[in-house]
């Protein structure tokens, strides 16, 4: 048994990946029945890189590939495996990194990926080539990256409490979502989580400081960096640290995940929780949202999945009551 660090449904909502200590599980959705288990054995002895007293290896963040095709992991010795699920073999190493990986995401078209590290690097790779294309050196290290959904941007949450967006393909900044802007009302701790609302307009953040925001970038086009993106919501209710952010397919809910056990489905305009959800007996470190919307007798709802410092993940079923 291992804390679950990570989870992440793939694009088709069929398959939710876990990331534990040495070990990435994939599961199916439907039966909850284990499909591949994903453990680089070789790395172990060759390149030494497991923390030697104790023998740990924590996968940090896992995403498939747009397509299925493949599993990206990012792990505490410093590599980023690409796995062929088909074959359940490593395809490539992606090396360079000095520091553990602690978040990983495909862009939408599935050739790049991006990679936030406590080396203070956001970089993107090209899958097909395993090479490094882009790097991005902020102050203080990585927590959380995303790429927005058609590509253009990515966002990066880190240490230093400030949420940026830059231009994906140039490497210029965009933004900066923090306590400098006008209102003064960005987070007041290290940011955990990031992500982006489906349609692109907003970022969403969680915190040290136990709250989940809202930003808008609908301004950013006018703006070309002149003005400051404001935070649109706080979602105020966590008891302690927010560790992990998600969006619902339709934007309608966001949820979050906290040391303090909880996830709390929130209404993102409102700011008011819609649901509050107990179960774990740790810190809820991840959760996720599957991109897939189901109705049944006529209710649109669909899956989220929950990972946590009590060694479980768990797969939940959700419905908008109207």
């Amino acid at each position: 048994t291992s804390v679950v660090c990570c989870v992440r449904f793939s694009k088709d909502g069929k398959f939710l990946a876990t990331g534990c200590n040495k070990l990435t599980q994939v599961f199916s959705v439907e039966t909850g029945d284990l499909v591949a288990r994903l453990s680089d054995e070789s790395s172990a002895s060759s390149n030494g890189s497991y923390d030697t007293d104790t023998g740990d290896l924590y996968i940090r963040s896992v995403c498939f590939s747009p397509d299925g095709k493949f599993l990206a992991t990012g792990a505490e010795d410093k590599i980023i495996r690409i796995w062929d699920l088909a074959t359940r073999t490593i395809v490539k190493y992606l090396y360079g990194l000095v520091q553990d990986i602690y978040s990983l995401d495909f862009f939408p078209d599935g050739s790049k990926l991006v990679s936030g590290s406590g080396d203070r690097t956001v970089r993107i790779w090209d899958v097909f080539t395993g090479q490094c294309s882009l790097t991005l050196s902020i102050e203080d290290g990585v927590t959380t990256v995303a790429a927005s959904p058609d590509g253009k941007l990515i966002a990066a949450g880190s240490l230093d409490r400030t949420v940026r967006v830059w231009d994906a393909n140039q490497g210029f900044l965009v933004e900066r979502l923090d306590s400098a802007n006008e209102s003064g009302n960005g987070h007041m701790d290290s940011v955990y989580s990031v992500a982006f609302t489906h349609d692109g307009k907003e970022i969403a953040s969680g915190s040290l400081d136990r709250t989940v925001k809202l930003w808008s970038l609908k301004d950013l086009q006018k703006q070309q960096g002149s003005s400051k993106s404001n935070c649109e919501v706080t979602y105020v209710g966590h008891k302690d640290f927010v560790l992990s952010v998600c969006c619902t397919p339709d934007d309608e809910f966001i949820l979050s995940g906290s040391k303090d056990r909880g996830v709390i489905m929130w209404e993102k305009a409102t700011g008011e929780p819609y649901i509050m959800l107990q179960g774990h007996r740790n810190s809820v470190i991840s959760v996720n949202v599957s991109p897939v919307m189901t109705q049944k007798r006529g209710v649109n709802g669909g899956y989220f999945a929950t990972g946590s410092g009590d060694c479980k993940a768990r797969i939940w079923r959700w419905e908008k009551v109207s």
